[in-house]
């Protein structure tokens, strides 16, 4: 009866004085947590885990030392160990988050190109997720190497781990295909969360990336859900990959008769009186003839594929109005030859136009810096010289 009392004596002031330790620290914390993001995070994520592995390890200790022998000793002491091991892998746990939130906070988000944020928290998360895995199965094992039986069996374990890891694999391939799909996402660049992609013909944004799926947040709020191993073994189309800002395009077909200058300045107009423009590009181009009718685009740009769709909508909805109420004959037409029983009468031959200097507003790879710069993107070398020493001809061994 003397040792159960000193052990249960011992266990409430190990126990309390842990307790009061802990409090201290987390009211330490929270006052610095007035002045630093970080402090202020972690004194809430981290104060019950925390204070649950402190006080497991206070009664444990104070039982081991202080107090006697008494029945079901060694069991306790068991259970104290594995529930100490689960409350610090729970800590392990929880200074994980604090130094993914504190990682993520160095990057801005309220910014229109927030690339480097975006690659960030695709490569924490994707860490976090596999830390967080790791922290389990080493904890399971941890727990199970405590009892004796199995620790005796750990060298049979090991001598079989080569046939049950090829067992392992063989089952899980696809599974782990997706896992290893993940981590080279993350690290590749190829794709990020917040990025705008186009895959399946569905237009949407990545929402979710984890280690065996992705999910994409489709225009109209569906959910497109595909495993990671697909946008290493398929192709897509990723809009935001070194930046938001996009260009797009409004197709209008009008008459041969159709006179291109208005329409190029209606087009300027539009895109000046609108906030959905970057000031970056603004062509109307003839881009087919045939048919019986004139192919005009509309080249805009825009910030972000959200603002493209809207500026898109917008140029095609003004070029339409300015040719049905300004040059309404530009209108496509269907013309039929009739034939006639009398003499075709001969019709004066009208002067030709006389020739006018196209603005910059036709050009998408000339006529302005950005321009110029484009079309330095997709030229190649202009000296023919470039590219036999580039490619190692007329070279001497």
């Amino acid at each position: 009866m003397r040792d159960l009392m000193i052990g249960i004596l011992t266990v409430v002031a190990s126990a309390g004085a842990a307790i009061v330790v802990v409090e201290i620290l987390h009211w330490a914390v929270r006052r610095i947590g007035r002045r630093s993001v970080l402090a202020a995070d972690l004194a809430r994520t981290a104060h019950r885990p925390f204070l649950a592995t402190l006080t497991l390890f206070a009664v444990q200790q104070g039982i081991r030392w202080q107090a006697g022998d008494f029945a079901g000793r060694g069991a306790l002491l068991h259970l104290l160990v594995i529930l100490f091991i689960a409350a610090f892998a729970w800590l392990v746990a929880a200074l994980v988050l604090v130094l993914e939130d504190a990682a993520l906070a160095r990057w801005r988000t309220d910014v229109p190109d927030n690339l480097k944020r975006r690659r960030l928290k695709t490569q924490v998360v994707i860490l976090r997720r596999v830390t967080v895995a790791t922290i389990v199965v080493l904890t399971l094992g941890v727990v199970l190497m405590t009892f004796p039986g199995i620790r005796a069996l750990g060298a049979s374990v090991l001598a079989s781990a080569g046939l049950v890891s090829v067992i392992a694999a063989l089952a899980a391939q696809s599974t782990l295909g997706n896992v290893f799909a993940g981590l080279q996402l993350a690290f590749s660049d190829a794709v990020r969360v917040d990025d705008v992609v186009v895959v399946e013909g569905e237009w949407g944004r990545i929402e979710e990336l984890t280690l065996t799926y992705v999910a994409v947040q489709v225009w109209d709020d569906r959910r497109l859900i595909l495993p990671t191993s697909y946008f290493t073994t398929k192709p897509f189309q990723n809009w935001t990959r070194t930046g938001s800002a996009v260009l797009g395009t409004a197709e209008l077909d009008v008459d041969f008769g159709t006179d291109i200058e208005p329409l190029r300045a209606e087009l300027r107009a539009v895109c000046e009186a609108t906030k959905l423009w970057d000031g970056r590009v603004c062509v109307l181009q003839v881009t087919d003839a045939v048919g019986g009718n004139v192919r005009l685009r509309a080249l805009v740009s825009a910030n972000d594929a959200p603002a493209l769709w809207d500026l898109r909508c917008l140029v095609r909805e003004r070029l339409i109005s300015y040719v049905w109420q300004h040059q309404r004959d530009a209108l496509p037409r269907v013309r039929a030859d009739l034939e006639s029983s009398g003499p075709t009468p001969l019709r004066p031959t009208p002067p030709p136009p006389s020739p006018t200097r196209p603005s910059d507003d036709s050009k998408v790879f000339s006529g302005g810096p950005d321009a110029e710069a484009r079309a330095a993107r997709f030229g190649g070398p202009d000296d023919t010289t470039q590219v036999i020493a580039k490619a190692g001809f007329g070279q001497q061994d």
